[in-house]
């Protein structure tokens, strides 16, 4: 521990070094608390995930001055769209939707994870955030927040945030129960370079063992997230580079010419986790701490965001009532502010691959009449659109729309 973290104050202590853990420390930080970060610091592994940073983590980004440093690794996604691959005999319509049709460039922007990780931590650094590249052994939530230290140091703050994954032991030392659904199906990553340029298009094929996602990378690269059923994700990591970069032509249609497989693959199994609350007194969650969705319609990580961005709201709002940062209050506040958003994107998601894995023919019919009308009334389709890249209901302060004027 830095000497700094044993004689400053802390109102915040992060568990968590992630991306999500990182930004909410800069949102606290940016309202104005004392936060202090424990985890293990991005660049000691790699993590060959992207992610899409959609319009309003891009907004809030560019609002914390770190945008200018990400934006060299970015990729926009200025088209969505959606082939139905499934086979079946009611097939859905092609859905293309462009970012220009609500009025933005892009939809956002798909980077590596060790891009994301690495610039955050350049930014809490240069904040003089406190960072402590260390594992948490002990949490004691009685009177505010006491963290215990592999070192035998101790931490006090008022709050802590549980940034530290789907196994979170803020979670657990909190005493919150999650509601638990495992799919029978497993997520294959990779990044490959192509041919042909994938012209800002971010395409996801719907097939009978779900989603089939080829993600831009700036240059003639993209990632792919390929959900198929475990035993087939077995297979598929068995093949040599050259039957895998065949698989993905084949499977992609050939859309991006002729592919070269890059080194590191990744394999993820598919559940979802939803706490039964998103915070208890001196303890909110943040990221996957508070929210594990399977890899449909890039939702994860900017939820995570999300997060941190309404945490740092709900507790300056209780700096300015004057009530206690990690009291019941604030984190009843925090928990209405994440609810709707977090359940309902959990809920759709849910619903959407559970159609795709469905042999029921209404079903299918329903899901291509969604999209059909989707597709042909305007209205429909610009509020599909802008309600994925950010819930309908009040937004963080962050990530408001006159943010864009600001940056």
């Amino acid at each position: 521990m830095s000497a700094s973290a044993k004689h400053t104050p802390i109102d915040v202590v992060v568990v968590g070094a992630g991306p999500a853990g990182l930004f909410a420390a800069l949102a606290l930080d940016e309202a104005g608390f004392r936060v202090a970060v424990v985890g293990a610091l991005p660049g000691a592994t790699s993590d060959r995930r992207t992610s899409a940073l959609l319009d309003g983590s891009v907004l809030a980004l560019k609002r914390l001055g770190i945008w200018e440093q990400l934006a060299p690794h970015a990729a926009p996604l200025r088209v969505m769209r959606l082939v139905d691959a499934t086979g079946s005999l009611l097939r859905a319509p092609l859905f293309e939707g462009r970012s220009t049709e609500i009025g933005l460039d892009a939809f956002g922007y798909n980077i590596a994870n060790d891009d994301i990780g690495r610039v955050l931590l350049a930014g809490a650094r240069s904040r003089g955030i406190t960072l402590i590249d260390g594992l948490v052994t002990g949490i004691d939530l009685t009177l505010g927040a006491t963290l215990t230290l592999a070192s035998g140091e101790t931490l006090a703050a008022a709050v802590v945030a549980g940034a530290d994954g789907r196994r979170s032991a803020v979670r657990a030392a909190a005493g919150i129960d999650v509601v638990t659904t495992r799919y029978p199906q497993t997520a294959v990553t990779a990044t490959f370079r192509h041919s042909r340029p994938h012209g800002d298009v971010s395409t996801e094929f719907h097939t009978p063992t779900g989603p089939f996602t080829l993600v831009p990378l700036p240059g003639d690269r993209s990632s792919l997230v390929c959900v198929v059923t475990p035993r087939e994700a077995d297979t598929l990591l068995a093949l040599d580079d050259a039957a895998f970069a065949r698989m993905i032509e084949k499977r992609s249609q050939a859309i991006l010419g002729k592919v070269t497989v890059e080194p590191g693959r990744g394999r993820y199994e598919l559940a979802s986790v939803t706490p039964r609350r998103f915070a208890v007194p001196h303890a909110p969650l943040v990221g996957e701490a508070a929210h594990v969705v399977p890899p449909i319609g890039a939702q994860g990580l900017n939820l995570g965001l999300r997060d941190g961005a309404a945490l740092a709201d709900c507790l300056a709002e209780a700096r300015a009532a004057g009530e206690p940062l990690g009291g019941p209050h604030a984190m009843d506040a925090y928990d209405r502010a994440r609810r709707a958003d977090i359940v309902s994107r959990t809920f759709a998601i849910d619903l959407l691959n559970r159609s795709l894995l469905s042999p029921f023919m209404p079903v299918h019919l329903a899901r291509g009449a969604g999209l059909w009308f989707l597709d042909q009334i305007g209205p429909l389709r610009r509020a599909f659109m802008r309600e994925g890249l950010q819930p309908s209901g009040a937004s963080p302060r962050l990530m408001r729309p006159e943010a864009r004027d600001a940056a």
